[in-house]
């Protein structure tokens, strides 16, 4: 199997320890682990746990996705890997003329809602690869909507913070606040009208979601509300099977979904991180920090730059992974001082994340998403379909391939993550959070490739996050010397405590000679399960 040696201490303040099986489930929330454990009990494949773990994931942990979510997917079939884009594209109404005299997209309300896309994930990753009958894949989600489930720790606290933004935003307060409060942690939390929408999406295999009843009620609610979705928007909806786009890192090499996702960001940074013998730094040290944070910052110049939806953008991916070009950007890195840095010019030539994988070498790789939490904060009454806000992350300047128009896909942060090493399968993994994401890749591989950490380990370590105002966020459990050291060299640190939301959270599967090697976030209320 792997030639890669694993170091199976867990070094960090951390009382987890990886689930060793032949067949596991990771996610951010407990009960949708069990959903997908299920599955696999059942006779299912790590698609169909992929799936019932993604829809139990809208019900338990609706602060980060709902019904309404877009999703994408990277899946090894046991032969061949394969990536699903279910991102939605605006509505055809959309144009910079509708957004005049803003300064930024809404992140509120109908005008920042592009079609949501989870559900058509949900149907083309059964369709493609389930076992099990679709409708059998709901039915966790389906039970704990109806008969109840005690909330837990994380979701509700965010949820508690979510609320105060989103309690006048149409149907929003009906849905999650029937109480006129946010539910307490271990308070029963019942969703009827979500449990019927699962039902009628199960039903009709998302007919109804996208061409019938549900539909209806959204386009309904969206003209009654100033929107200007259609249903010819919803029903010439497709997600797209694409080919990932990889960078070879080490003896490893990392499969991301192309664009309009800023995966890329981390195939980038690898690339340009992989002209530097970081492994011969000391681990969670401040040189080997330093080296990380300056790659990135030199990816996301570029993808900020660069990506939005593939018809519009400038440049090719292959340009932006251009090993020539990646070595120039490389050298732009100085081992003594932080720089800034702005986009180069390459040559032509609160989101959930889960993984699954089973004893016949299926994985699964699935992430999805509203956005900023809930999302809009837009509710279809009687439907429970909160939707996301996706449309937010396009900008209004008309000379930037990312800018707002109509039937086009927004910039996307949500990605899911893939390794292999020679023709094998090696990792299926995320770190979900936003503009952290392909931050969180970085890491992950280099505490992986670099420094032979199990995947529990990798998701204990603290993290740090380079931000939009070029501050650099570090979790305070590196120490105060790495702190110190990383201010002297130029960085803006920001000392955060261990376990604050920004640094995302990473759900983990690695592949062994004998089963897996799965691990869960300590930051969130996961879990990783397997038999």
């Amino acid at each position: 199997m792997s030639s890669l040696s694993i170091d199976w201490q867990t070094p960090y303040a951390s009382r987890r320890s990886p689930v060793l099986a032949r067949n596991a489930v990771a996610t951010s929330q407990p009960l949708a682990a069990q959903a997908g454990l299920r599955m696999l009990l059942a006779g299912g494949n790590a698609a169909d746990a992929a799936v019932a773990t993604a829809i139990a994931l809208t019900v338990v942990e609706p602060t980060m996705n709902g019904i309404g979510s877009d999703a994408f997917a990277i899946v090894h079939d046991g032969t061949n890997l394969q990536g699903l884009n279910a991102s939605g594209r605006s509505p055809r109404g959309w144009n910079l003329e509708r957004f005049k005299g803003r300064k930024s997209m809404p992140t509120e309300g109908w005008d920042c809602i592009t079609v949501p896309g989870a559900v058509s994930a949900w149907v083309s990753l059964s369709e493609r690869f389930g076992e099990l009958p679709f409708s059998d894949l709901f039915e966790p989600a389906i039970e704990y909507a109806e008969a109840g489930f005690a909330l837990s720790p994380v979701v509700a606290a965010q949820w508690e913070n979510q609320a105060p933004r989103l309690k006048s935003q149409p149907g929003f307060a009906h849905a999650f606040l029937p109480q006129g409060r946010a539910p307490a942690v271990g308070e029963r939390v019942c969703l009827p009208d979500h449990a019927s929408t699962l039902r009628k999406i199960a039903a009709t295999k998302g007919e109804a979601f996208y061409r019938g009843e549900l539909a209806e009620q959204m386009i309904a609610h969206s003209s009654g509300h100033g929107g200007v979705m259609t249903m010819d928007d919803l029903a010439t909806h497709r997600a797209d099977w694409v080919s990932p786009i990889c960078t070879d890192y080490r003896s490893l090499r990392l499969h991301e979904i192309p664009p309009n996702g800023q995966g890329i960001a981390a195939l980038m940074a690898c690339g340009i991180l992989d002209h530097f013998d970081i492994g011969a730094t000391a681990l969670d040290s401040p040189d080997s920090v330093h080296l990380q944070v300056e790659a990135m910052k030199l990816a996301l110049a570029d993808v900020y730059r660069y990506v939005s939806d593939p018809a519009s953008m400038e440049v090719a991916v292959s340009q932006l992974l251009d090993k020539a070009y990646l070595a120039k950007r490389a050298a732009l890195i100085n081992r003594e001082q932080a720089r800034p840095f702005a986009h180069g010019t390459p040559t032509h030539s609160e989101t959930v994340y889960l993984t699954a994988a089973d004893a016949s070498g299926m994985m699964v790789s699935l992430i999805q998403s509203n956005y900023m939490g809930f999302g809009s904060g837009v509710v279809v009454p009687g439907t429970g379909i909160s939707l996301q806000n996706r449309g937010a992350a396009f900008g209004l300047l008309a000379d930037h391939p990312n800018c707002v128009a109509g039937g086009k896909r927004p910039f996307h942060t949500i990605i899911p993550g893939f390794v292999t090493q020679g023709t094998q399968p090696f990792m299926s993994f995320g770190v979900m959070g936003a503009d952290v994401q392909a931050q969180g890749h970085l890491q992950m591989m280099v505490r992986t490739a670099d420094f032979g950490q199990n995947p529990q380990a990798a998701a204990d370590a603290p993290r740090w996050k380079f931000s939009y105002d070029q501050s650099l966020l570090v979790e305070q459990s590196y120490g105060e010397t790495t702190l110190k050291r990383l201010s002297e060299l130029g960085h803006k640190v920001v000392p955060r405590p261990y376990g604050s939301q920004e640094f995302g959270a990473a759900q983990l599967i690695r592949r062994l000679e004998f089963g897996y090697a799965a691990a869960s976030e300590p930051r969130r209320d996961g879990q990783a399960v397997g038999f």
